[in-house]
């Protein structure tokens, strides 16, 4: 582990209350992307569905899960097979959590205490949220610097991004007076799709302050790469929704100078 006492790390939670918008896809791919430019990442999945540790080629449940690190004091993390990049892994008995939490002392600030233990290893933390506004969610929002929400090209997307500031508000009022946004992606975009183009017009309209300029294409080895255990970028680099995120990453890291 680093002894560096001055590294600033940046710990981002990527987030959505709704599912199925590209959220983890996200998260696997910007951490692969920012690992392979030389940055130090770890990933910390707290989903307990445990998709980002799939996508990543790992195990739910190893020693070493995300369970015992909120909960058991571990501080332990797992080398990738990608040079830079680690990662925290799922576990099934976050499912329990939320229960186990409820009745502690300062039971928002376990994932927070956890973190500042080892963040000086990292350039950058990318949590991997859970699409529900739990226990364990509010956690990684207290112990964030950031929220990076990833939003379909869909009708609901505005009421989505509308309904995660109210909750980011109350957090930053409450909990985490440092918590902001990190910043708006567009994600599963098909530009022959009337709609979507419609949706990606009003979020500009509404939150053009916040939105990447990259915009993430529906493509399908984007949904491919999680089953052969690998982020796409590392699957197939030259697909269109590796590209993007090659591109999200570029912008990311000139939004950091």
């Amino acid at each position: 582990m680093s002894n560096t006492l001055n590294k600033k790390c940046k710990i981002i939670a990527i987030s959505n209350q709704k599912g199925g918008v590209g959220k983890t896809t996200t998260c696997v791919n910007l951490s692969a992307a920012l690992a392979i430019s030389g940055k130090k990442i770890l990933l910390i999945d707290v989903d307990a569905q445990g998709n980002a540790t799939t996508a990543l080629g790992l195990e739910k449940n190893e020693q070493i899960n995300s369970y015992d690190f909120i909960n058991r004091d571990c501080s332990d993390y797992i080398q990738t097979n990608i040079n830079n990049l680690f990662c925290i892994p799922s576990s099934n008995n976050l499912s329990a959590l939320d229960v186990e939490l409820s009745s502690k002392d300062q039971r928002e600030y376990f994932l927070s205490n956890q973190i500042n233990k080892i963040k000086n290893d990292f350039d950058y933390i990318f949590i991997d949220c859970p699409p529900s506004l739990s226990m364990i969610t509010i956690n990684v929002f207290v112990a964030s610097d950031s929220i990076l929400i990833p939003v379909q090209c869909e009708f609901y997307s505005l009421e989505g991004i509308a309904q995660l500031l109210e909750t980011i508000n109350a957090i930053k009022g409450n909990l985490n007076k440092k918590l902001h946004i990190e910043g708006i992606v567009m994600t599963m975009f098909d530009k022959r799709n009337i709609l979507a183009n419609n949706v990606l017009s009003n979020v500009k309209e509404h939150f053009g302050d916040y939105l990447y300029e990259s915009v993430i294409p529906r493509n399908v080895r984007l949904s491919e790469a999680p089953s052969f255990g690998k982020p796409a970028i590392i699957y197939d680099v030259h697909c269109s929704g590796s590209k993007a995120y090659l591109s999200l990453a570029k912008e990311f890291l000139r939004s950091r100078k």
